[in-house]
């Protein structure tokens, strides 16, 4: 859902580990409720409706240490790029992104073509990064008829 299979150049991943960084100390300094508040004002989130962000989940569940280290060690920048072992999968694969979602429909596209003929790409209309929580009923509806087999493409 909305992912990638990396960062590619190496002076990009340096560029958005030092990004992290900084958003990491961010939180440190400004505490976990500011943090989310910047976070979901970001554009990738401009289609999740305020009510489904699970806001109050998040502050209950996130310190700003746990933030700090999920950005640090966990973030595009820290993650090996995986472009070339894509083809290699065997496996039926499903990628799944929010048509509004810009940036990450044209990876998934990408994705699918490098995965080949066992990947099934579903661009969702009218959902955007957070597609889980946008339109939860629909990707429910698509992983089931995927694992069912009775997808269509």
């Amino acid at each position: 859902l909305s992912g990638t299979a990396g960062i590619e150049s190496p002076s990009e991943r340096r560029a958005r580990r030092e990004r992290d960084e900084q958003l990491a100390r961010d939180a440190e300094r400004d505490g976990v409720a500011l943090f989310l508040e910047r976070w979901l004002a970001q554009r990738l989130f401009e289609t999740l409706p305020r009510n489904k962000a699970q806001l109050d989940i998040r502050l209950r569940a996130y310190t700003a240490g746990r933030l700090a280290h999920q950005l640090r060690a966990l973030g595009q920048g820290e993650q090996e790029p995986l472009w070339d072992r894509l083809p290699s999968l065997e496996m039926p694969v499903l990628i799944m992104c929010g048509q509004w979602d810009r940036g990450y429909t044209d990876v998934a596209t990408r994705m699918a073509a490098a995965v080949g003929d066992n990947a099934q790409l579903v661009v969702l209309p009218k959902a955007g990064h957070a597609l889980h929580l946008e339109r939860p009923d629909e990707v429910a509806h698509e992983l089931i008829a995927w694992l069912d087999g009775d997808a269509t493409a």
